[in-house]
């Protein structure tokens, strides 16, 4: 078994399956050795937003970490569903991360925490990143969260 995914197993994680795009773009481009996943949100398998609404009025930090943890399980499954096998991963090197908030919420460093903290659980020293959180004032769907990620790959 592949060092990820025994790790993935270990942590007691079943990856959901890679989204489809529901419109015009694709989940995952390369160029030379990196990968740039395209936004990804809070669905879980069946495809339901998690959680809906703003970070600081309809959500508490703790869901919005929720909602950043299963948000960064789809990256993962978009990344198993392009590399086949997880051991390809060389290092994520940037998150980036959107926070639906309120007016006056600002804590959007500890919600990304929930996508940050997987990451190196999962991929342990590879897994530290360069990160960006961003509070904004809508989201599409009315996720709180979205979240790309780029990532260097070996062939």
């Amino acid at each position: 078994m592949a060092q990820i995914e025994k790790r993935l197993e270990e942590l007691g994680i079943v990856l959901p399956p890679s989204p489809v795009p529901r419109f015009t773009y694709i989940p995952c481009s390369q160029t030379g050795n990196l990968i740039y996943l395209s936004g990804q949100d809070c669905r879980d398998n069946n495809g339901t937003l998690m959680y809906e609404g703003k970070l600081g009025s309809d959500l508490t930090i703790e869901q919005g970490q929720d909602a950043a943890r299963q948000t960064i399980l789809n990256c993962i499954a978009v990344m198993k569903g392009y590399l086949g096998d997880l051991d390809r991963v060389v290092r994520i090197v940037k998150l980036l991360g959107f926070v639906n908030s309120a007016p006056g919420f600002a804590d959007q460093p500890y919600v990304m925490n929930g996508a940050s903290n997987l990451l190196v659980e999962v991929f342990g020293e590879a897994g530290k990143h360069a990160r960006s959180a961003i509070g904004t004032s809508e989201l599409p769907f009315h996720t709180p969260v979205e979240i790309e990620l780029i990532v260097e790959i070996r062939d």
